[in-house]
């Protein structure tokens, strides 16, 4: 074997490194002398081999409700399986569609095949109960949050979120005429964190939220809220929408009122969905981190020492067009320079 050659250790110790083995008493100064040898020469183990071995297939199993149909978190899987084969691992996906009894075969299926650990997703933020053959191995939990403690969870910072979007339109000077649009539904994480993050921020500039406009997260109903809103007199100087598809809506109303965006009205929302980039002006939006999150939870579920605590990502801001200084600051600014 040419790798035990080059790493001057016997083709047993050499086998046994390229193939996981950690039962056997090999000093780390050998192992590393092995993987650097067949890095070398691009020796490549055999998954086959490894697997017969260990009973494990070298697999990672990813369970979701409806994330694999779901465009917005196609990053999510992509940033799971890179993260996998990078590893050499191979990922499983199955999709749930919410049925326990769905959930509770697909499990089976892929401990039947050898999977070695299980990645359970979820399209939005929400608290899930874990069943306690999932329990039973490896796990770590993507975009959700389990009902009991000590089970490894990666999810999306959303309060820091909120914070960033209320900084973003201070920072152009907005404060006294900020409006957030959307449902603010307790049960809803998302909408609860990013809410107490925008909250927080504009409170320590010893203000409060001008106002809100409750309203389904989907285009229609937000259109109808913010036309209503506008029609009745309001003139916010921004909105801080909770989603894109709310900002849609929002934007539609504006342009039917006669408003533009940013110069009459600011607009700034939370995802970074396809819709950000499709909007005109292009909204400024705080993204979710779909390809890091997946990247994330496989990472921890393959490490040696998985931490058991709540990993939060950061949310990045994408700032786009559709924020701009108050309109009551920008006529001062004119009539300034006017003199």
């Amino acid at each position: 074997m040419d790798v035990a050659k080059r790493a001057g250790v016997s083709r047993t110790t050499a086998s046994f490194v390229m193939t996981g083995r950690r039962d056997m008493r090999i000093s780390s100064d050998a192992e590393q002398r092995v993987l650097t040898a067949a890095r070398e020469l691009n020796y490549r183990p055999s998954l086959l081999a490894r697997s017969l071995r260990t009973n494990l297939s070298q697999t990672i199993g990813l369970l979701s409700d409806v994330i694999a149909t779901e465009v917005f978190a196609g990053e999510m899987i992509r940033g799971s399986m890179s993260t996998a084969l990078l590893h050499d691992h191979l990922l499983f996906i199955g999709e749930t569609e919410g049925d326990a009894e769905v959930e509770k075969r697909l499990i089976q299926s892929m401990l039947d095949r050898g999977v070695g650990g299980f990645v359970y997703a979820s399209m939005y933020t929400r608290r899930v109960t874990i069943s306690k053959v999932l329990r039973a191995h490896p796990v770590v939990l993507l975009n959700c949050m389990a009902r009991v403690r000590g089970i490894p969870t990666v999810i999306p910072d959303e309060r820091e979120a909120g914070r960033t979007a209320a900084r973003a339109l201070l920072r152009h000077g907005h404060r006294d005429g900020i409006v957030l649009v959307g449902e603010k539904a307790p049960n809803v994480i998302a909408a609860a964190e990013r809410l107490a993050g925008v909250e927080e921020v504009i409170a320590q500039q010893g203000a409060d939220l001008a106002d809100s406009i409750d309203c389904l997260w989907w285009p229609d109903s937000a259109f109808r809220a913010v036309r209503d809103y506008l029609e009745a007199g309001n003139r916010p100087s921004a909105l801080i929408c909770l989603n894109d598809r709310i900002a849609m809506g929002a934007y539609q109303a504006a342009q039917e009122m006669g408003l533009v965006i940013p110069d009459d009205l600011s607009v700034i929302s939370f995802d970074d969905s396809d819709v950000a980039s499709w909007l005109q002006p292009q909204l400024s939006s705080v993204a979710i981190p779909h390809f890091e999150l997946g990247r994330r939870a496989v990472e921890i579920l393959l490490s040696e020492n998985r931490p058991t605590d709540i990993q939060k990502v950061a949310m990045p801001l994408r700032e786009r067009a559709s924020i701009a200084a108050p309109p009551v600051r920008k006529r001062a600014r004119r009539a300034r320079t006017a003199t």
